[in-house]
């Protein structure tokens, strides 16, 4: 319990704004002063005459001061994987590059609880980075040496916010608006090497960005295809939803951000004058201008929670031994849902959730779930076909989970395509009833994309969303708790 101006001071050193740095060549179209702390997170968006001015409040600290701030929170790591790697450190003064994943996500109803008044649909978006290496490129050596590894992605702890904003995740206008002087200065670091004192020493550090922290309505949405229930169920390849559940496993990643675009161009210029359908078809659902580069991968987190969900289907659908009958009622599905509720409850103290969240999704996700739902399936045929599936995806499931696959599940890594192909026989097969014609968005990337993406990056797991997950509950908790109580404050104090 220090007395406040002690705070204060303590404060000044952690938070963005205090470090000197520089860029060379200097950044484009941002001020080069680094003493900046939190701004308006509107400022930077220049208004044209028509333009509305965006009904929100939004706080952020500049990218760049931030980046700064975040590299000397590391820099004891930095001059110790220097000397485990056994380099002199006066020599090592440029060729540093940083590798940062950017997360964004929506939160629901962040509205005050207490009150008499209405309650206001109030909503919330966080956009927050993380540092997940940092390697030097030395003399005689064709690859970087990696000298600091972040062992903990997913924790709130290395997740770091830099703007926080009261707006529907929906509502894209005004979510670009306050994303764009992001974007801007994201794209002028790209193009600049950062000059910074870490050791005493002036070292140069280039920057890549990894935007792999997003479920798949905010890639949608920042990548300009349509919305998640679209016939082109994927973010990484052209499959139309019949076609995925054709064949499920043989797709390869074919989208990018620069293809996206182009097609956005396409769509808007329309040059071969084609019928509405003949050019969604030409530009595979790419009908909005893709506004920030996201990397084509899966959203670990989300992966497991659409997966459990469709898995919970089939538990209710077995339950009913829909395979046997077509069109049950909607009464008849309700009681096969309290039913299959009432037995999670019982025997795994399961509570029924509204929405399928991560500990659901884990705890369902088990073999002792799939025994106590067994035993409410008559046949026993279909019991053993219902082990088989959970069998088989509590093989695949380390896979994308995992930080490092190669290291901590190398014999499931090896499995994978094989593993995912009886899964999808099964599919196809014993379960046709719900997968004939159509699959859900997350099916369909586990089965047909993981190996080649966990080739690419090394791992999905560790580029998931979770960190800014877990932010978001710390987000509500300052925001009830801790922030003063006037709404301009309130995100100020949450951000630092």
């Amino acid at each position: 319990f220090q007395p406040l101006h002690t705070l204060r001071n303590a404060e000044k050193e952690l938070l963005p704004g205090f470090h000197q740095f520089e860029w060379q060549p200097a950044l484009k179209n941002v001020c080069s002063s680094w003493d900046v702390g939190i701004i308006d997170g509107l400022s930077g968006w220049t208004t044209s005459v028509d333009d509305v001015p965006a009904d929100t409040i939004a706080r952020r600290f500049r990218y760049d001061v931030a980046l700064v701030s975040a590299l000397k929170d590391l820099e004891e790591d930095i001059m110790e994987g220097l000397r485990e790697r056994g380099l002199d450190d006066i020599m090592c003064t440029s060729g540093f590059t940083v590798v940062v994943k950017e997360s964004c996500d929506g939160m629901g109803d962040v509205s005050e609880k207490h009150g008499t008044g209405p309650a206001v649909p109030e909503k919330a978006v966080r956009f927050s980075f993380t540092i997940m290496s940092i390697s030097i490129r030395v003399e005689g050596e064709d690859d970087g040496v990696t000298i600091f590894q972040e062992q903990k992605p997913n924790s709130e702890l290395s997740c770091r916010p830099l703007c926080l904003m009261f707006v529907d995740e929906s509502d894209h206008e005004t979510l670009t608006a306050i994303l764009g002087p992001v974007v801007a200065e994201r794209k002028a670091m790209l193009e600049s090497r950062l000059i910074l004192s870490i050791g005493g020493l002036l070292r140069s550090f280039r920057f890549f960005f990894r935007g792999t922290g997003y479920d798949e309505k905010m890639v949608r949405e920042m990548e300009g295809l349509e919305a998640s229930g679209s016939t082109y169920i994927c973010t990484l390849c052209d499959s139309t939803r019949a076609e995925a559940s054709q064949n499920m496993v043989l797709h390869s990643i074919t989208r990018s951000h620069d293809e996206n675009l182009e097609r956005y161009e396409i769509w808007r210029k329309n040059p071969f004058s084609e019928s509405a359908d003949e050019l969604r078809d030409r530009v595979k659902g790419v009908s909005a201008k893709p506004f920030m580069e996201t990397q084509p991968t899966l959203d670990a987190l989300h992966c497991d929670i659409g997966n459990a969900t469709e898995f919970y289907k089939i538990f209710q659908d077995e339950i009913g031994e829909v395979y046997q009958r077509s069109n049950p009622s909607r009464e008849e599905r309700r009681r096969w849902r309290s039913t299959l509720d009432k037995q999670l409850r019982n025997k795994l103290k399961l509570k029924p959730v509204m929405r399928m969240n991560g500990n659901y999704a884990r705890r369902l996700m088990t073999r002792e779930a799939v025994d106590v739902v067994c035993e409410l399936v008559p046949s026993e045929e279909r019991r053993e076909a219902l082990q088989k599936l959970m069998e088989l995806y509590l093989q695949m499931k380390p896979v994308w989970r995992s930080t490092c696959p190669s290291r901590e599940c190398p014999d499931q890594l090896c499995r994978y395509s094989y593993n995912s192909q009886q899964f999808a026989d099964l599919l196809s097969t014993t379960f046709k009833y719900r997968y004939d014609g159509k699959i859900t968005n997350y099916l369909h990337k586990t089965l047909a994309h993981v190996p080649e993406i966990v080739e690419r990056d090394g791992s999905i797991g560790a580029w998931a969303s979770e960190g800014n997950e877990s932010g978001n509950k710390l987000f509500r908790r300052f925001r009830k708790m801790n922030a003063r109580q006037s709404k301009m404050f309130e995100l100020e104090d949450v951000l630092k």
